[in-house]
């Protein structure tokens, strides 16, 4: 039995997306994005969303989706604030700077999760120096954070109103949105609605999905700009039909949200046992990641045992931060058998 918690990277496609594949893989449709199953998916963005100008674009990764979403929300001379572990500035390679052909980002201080006064602090150390310094663009929030927490409504309003009070538009990466939207029990629109998010990022491929990201623009004046950023940046599939029926069979009766329920459900009760057993988890709140505390030579005897996982490099007896990600397909099985691995190696 397998006993991957490395992350929701290496989970296999629900049937569901692969049938769908099969069902558009049969004769000619438009190329480029022309297609009809494009033209729906994004038709039900605008609904899920209510949004009626809203303008839908689909990419393969993440990094793309993010980097080129801030491209239309930052000039080159500007720059964006994030939280200083955000995927955007540990884990894009500088992809956010290149696609906004030079821009940078601020980071906010505190960790994973920023406040309004963290964000206050860092717009108002950056300050306003005209040409002299980067123009203040934009802010751009993670849910679920890269250190598996979630944020409220409730939080998400309040940065929004910071980034308001500023005039600043908001990209909401949504890379486990999903799973976000689950834990807290709200829509995607309620989440977009709280934070005032310009760009929003579907991420498709962390809850299932084969290769599929949605770039959802609240003001469709921007898309012409996204369009060409596409094409330049080399994001424009000439099969388009593809990743659309990717992203419509996860919209469907909200398959994506009973995916991202069923791995938060499996995260739920690998904490339970996690904390049953004294260790100690590191982030207050969660959706299908769990970061924990353990002696490096417990993560390795873990490994040894067949658990895969991320964790800190480390003496035998320093304790070590390590990673553990459920996604759809983790069993019941597999949870009780990380818990029995744990034990063994403790």
């Amino acid at each position: 039995m397998s006993l991957s918690f490395a992350s929701d990277n290496c989970a296999p496609v629900p049937p569901q997306i692969l049938a769908a594949l099969a069902r558009v893989n049969t004769g000619a449709m438009p190329s480029y994005g022309a297609d009809p199953e494009t033209a729906a998916v994004e038709a039900r963005f605008r609904e899920i969303f209510g949004w009626p100008e809203a303008r839908v674009f689909l990419v393969a990764s993440g990094t793309a989706a993010n980097a080129l979403a801030l491209s239309v929300l930052c000039p080159p001379y500007g720059t964006v604030f994030c939280s200083e572990v955000a995927h955007v500035h540990e884990d894009e390679c500088n992809a956010p700077e290149f696609y906004t052909g030079g821009a940078r980002l601020t980071l906010v201080r505190g960790g994973d999760v920023m406040t309004p006064e963290t964000l206050r602090m860092a717009l108002a150390a950056e300050g306003n120096r005209g040409v002299h310094g980067p123009k203040r663009a934009a802010v751009s929030v993670t849910n679920v954070t890269e250190m598996g927490t979630v944020y409220t409504l409730d939080e998400l309003s309040a940065l929004g109103a910071v980034a308001r009070e500023h005039g600043l538009p908001v990209h909401l990466d949504g890379a486990r949105l999903a799973m976000a939207c689950a834990r807290l029990s709200c829509s995607p629109k309620a989440m977009a609605e709280a934070l005032g998010a310009e760009a929003v990022v579907f991420g498709g491929t962390k809850v299932g999905a084969m290769d599929v990201e949605a770039v959802v623009l609240r003001d469709g004046s921007r898309a012409d700009e996204m369009a060409y950023r596409i094409k330049r940046g080399g994001h424009l599939y000439s099969k388009g039909r593809y990743m659309a029926a990717q992203m419509a069979a996860l919209l469907e009766d909200d398959l994506w949200h009973a995916l991202a329920a069923q791995a938060n459900a499996r995260c739920d009760r690998l904490r339970a046992g996690i904390e049953a057993a004294g260790v100690e988890v590191i982030n207050p709140s969660h959706a299908n990641m769990l970061f924990i505390r353990l002696p490096a030579r417990v993560h390795e005897a873990l490994k040894a045992r067949g658990v895969v996982h991320f964790f800190d490099s480390g003496a035998p007896g320093d304790v070590v931060a390590g990673r553990l990600v459920c996604d759809w397909s983790t069993t019941e099985e597999q949870v009780t058998g990380f818990l029995d691995a744990l034990r063994m190696a403790l």
